[in-house]
């Protein structure tokens, strides 16, 4: 069953970060100590500044950082040296200037076959969550971001994948970047225990008003998928991309 989402519009992409950073770090301290806490990161700009917050104090003496299992909620095929690549920058920026133990870190791989690559990360997935045939992961917490045309991960419109209801990891071809990516698909997105939407910018602005509070039509907007989440999902959103949303929501 999906339950509505928490819309609150922020000041600035800083302030974006600063919300998401005290979220994560409730979330982590309010977790059961016998158990991982599981959180799938995403890439962009915002995560960047999430990463600068969580590292500096008094984040980083907060969060049980030992505790943290990090997942990925998509990946860009490059290698994981390559700037663009997701794993890079929260590696970059968050795992080594926290020392994070490599044991912790789950990387998307991107070498030889993307459909093989994301066969390798459903596997990854089975066995880090214990999973039996037929169980999907639950995360703690998933990170998002939402593309300026309504893509989430690497969920685009128009795409096979939007519809995959069996398997956990998808590889997927998009067109309009010539490339391939491996993702989460609907099916894991949408049994997380919560999911934190980090968006900003004035050219996000339409589409976000589609997402929100548009018809449904998840083939045009993916990002509504999230509408079927059985968890919490949290939208943290800038006052340009909030322009045109007409409900009364949250304004920090």
């Amino acid at each position: 069953m999906s339950t509505q989402p928490e819309i609150r519009i922020e000041k600035s992409l800083a302030d974006i970060a600063a919300a998401a950073a005290r979220l994560f770090a409730a979330l982590t301290r309010q977790a059961s100590p016998t158990r991982p806490f599981n959180v799938a990161l995403s890439g962009g700009s915002t995560p960047r500044l999430l990463y600068d917050l969580l590292t500096s104090d008094p984040f980083r003496h907060e969060i049980p950082w030992h505790s943290i299992h990090f997942f990925f909620g998509d990946e860009r095929w490059v290698p994981h040296t390559d700037p663009a690549s997701n794993f890079k920058l929260a590696n970059d920026y968050l795992f080594q200037p926290l020392n994070i133990n490599h044991a912790l870190i789950y990387p998307v791989p991107t070498s030889g076959d993307p459909q093989d690559a994301a066969t390798h990360y459903e596997v990854t997935l089975r066995g880090a969550f214990n999973l039996q045939e037929g169980e999907v992961p639950i995360f703690d917490l998933v990170f998002l971001g939402m593309g300026d045309e309504g893509h989430t991960a690497s969920l685009f419109p128009h795409t096979a994948v939007l519809h995959e209801n069996v398997r956990l990891v998808a590889s997927t071809y998009v067109p309009k970047l010539s490339a391939d990516r491996i993702t989460l698909t609907p099916l894991t997105l949408t049994h997380a225990a919560n999911t934190l939407f980090m968006v900003g910018g004035g050219a996000k602005a339409e589409a976000l008003q589609q997402v929100l509070e548009g018809e449904y039509n998840p083939d045009e907007y993916p990002a509504q998928l999230l509408r079927n989440s059985t968890g919490n999902v949290t939208w943290l959103i800038d006052q340009d991309a909030a322009a045109q949303l007409q409900g009364n929501y949250s304004r920090l």
